[in-house]
């Protein structure tokens, strides 16, 4: 069955809706807590369950996003199940199927279980498998028959650069001189290889046990969630050529290259050689194919240009050789990405289409788009002009032939970003964060995207953003 959009078509099975963050762990929380980050309120979902999922059945949601706890479900990381854990999702999925929400989970989002750091490390030790795998067993048998779509991880290409490189995420590794700060333990060089490595691993070992215990019952599907930003080459020169590429190699193509065809980009072997683990043949075949979909996290595009590769120790951002810049008139960045960026609709299709062509059209999932803002406003007329472009350009895509299943906005409610706590607000429904209640009040852009979703399958785009602009300037 196929909604027809003027020109374009969605098709039955696109979601288009909304994602609020998981629990944070005690690994997480005390991290946070270590760097004197202010935390008033570690899940605001905790508080308010109810009257958000009412305000999902309100806002018209066909899809939720949520993340489970690994240390809420299974407080040692291994062994015994928390049965008010288990309670919590239960009700929570519950709620949001008899409500006909469709429930996407993702396994792991930074919330690694702190006893499983101590004891080995956590994603540095292959001892890390077995318990994922048993952790997500649980959540597939006590789930499974209410869950149809699975995230393994979230990020992992910009979890094992925070976490072991720049130490801007717990568990904080790093090595000088290549640390946002002064670190005691890590190395740069070589640790976000290997905890990638795992991830990895660990993710085709979760696919495997999903596929043959409990998929044919489930009649679900389970992907990955990569961090992704298109790439323009600063110049048409060569070295600026070769740069964009190699910078999608050692971004999202770092992680899908193995889960698709069963090794690592050529180019990433060759830069970082011995420090970059290598599968054995048995790895190879079995991350080779673990995927049903590819799950994307897209905000923004960046300008590339080639910096030369340096002869001494190298990190991981060392290795890739970049200059990122938000624009073709700024300077370059320094470590990461850079703090200024403007909207680039198009940078999304274009990201689709490369991965259409690269991967052999996989169903894609938008897991997270949104528009982020330090001004607390509800009239956030900028987040419905940067929804409106992007579900446009995801439209475009679907025209021209993109196996674009679903799409989720960053974020339902305002929650605490890992990067910048409370500074930044992503939220269609603002949070007052000063208030013990968490009261919510519904930004314009709820209203619009609520009215999108209503009319998504009955009127053309044009029209439809008519009306809601329309609505908008009368409120």
């Amino acid at each position: 069955m196929l909604y027809i959009v003027q020109e374009l078509c969605f098709h039955s099975d696109l979601s288009l809706t909304s994602g609020l963050e998981g629990q944070y762990s005690d690994f997480m929380a005390e991290y946070l807590c270590s760097e004197r980050v202010v935390l008033t309120c570690f899940s605001c979902f905790d508080l308010m369950a109810q009257d958000d999922l009412n305000l999902m059945v309100e806002a018209n949601l066909e899809a939720y996003r949520l993340s489970i706890s690994w240390s809420r479900l299974i407080p040692n990381g291994r062994g015994a199940v928390n049965p008010k854990g288990l309670q919590y999702y239960n009700n929570i999925i519950d709620e949001l199927v008899k409500n006909g929400i469709q429930v996407h989970v993702m396994l792991y989002q930074l919330d690694l279980p702190q006893v499983l750091e101590d004891e080995y490390g956590g994603w540095l030790s292959p001892r890390i498998l077995e318990d994922f795998k048993a952790y997500a067993d649980v959540c597939f048998r006590e789930f499974g028959d209410r869950v149809s779509h699975w995230i393994t991880i979230d990020e992992p290409n910009v979890a094992s650069l925070g976490s072991y490189d720049t130490a801007q995420l717990a568990p904080g590794h790093c090595s000088d001189p290549f640390g946002i700060r002064k670190c005691t333990i890590g190395n740069s060089s070589v640790e976000p290889y290997i905890a990638v490595h795992h991830m990895l691993l660990a993710h085709a070992s979760v696919t495997r046990l999903y596929r043959e215990k409990y998929q044919v019952t489930g009649k679900g599907v389970i992907g990955i969630s990569v961090y992704t930003f298109w790439t323009y080459p600063l110049t048409n020169s060569t070295v600026d050529l070769e740069a964009t590429k190699r910078c999608q190699d050692f971004t999202f193509n770092w992680i899908l290259r193995p889960l698709v065809f069963g090794d690592y980009p050529q180019v990433m072997k060759k830069i970082v050689g011995s420090r970059l683990p290598s599968f054995t043949k048995a790895q190879s075949e079995d991350v080779k194919g673990s995927l049903d979909f590819i799950g994307m996290n897209h905000y923004y595009s960046l300008y590339v240009n080639d910096r030369p590769l340096g002869k001494g120790t190298r990190d991981y951002i060392a290795d890739m050789s970049v200059y990122y810049r938000g624009s073709k008139t700024d300077p370059p960045a320094g470590k990461g990405a850079p703090t200024s960026v403007g909207n680039d609709p198009q940078g999304l299709r274009f990201m689709v289409q490369y991965l259409q062509e690269t991967y052999g059209n996989l169903p894609i999932y938008i897991l997270e788009n949104g528009f982020g803002s330090s001004n607390d406003t509800l009239h956030d007329n900028d987040r419905i002009d940067y929804l409106k472009s992007y579900i446009g350009s995801i439209l475009t895509a679907l025209r021209n032939g993109a196996n674009v299943k679903g799409y989720f906005v960053w974020s339902f409610v305002d929650v605490f970003e890992y990067l910048s706590g409370y500074g930044q607000s992503y939220g269609l429904y603002r949070v007052d964060f000063a208030d013990e209640t968490r009261p919510r009040q519904a930004r314009l852009s709820a209203r619009w995207y609520s009215d999108f979703l209503k009319n998504k399958n009955e009127m053309d785009v044009q029209t439809k953003f008519a009306m809601a602009a329309e609505s908008r300037a009368q409120q």
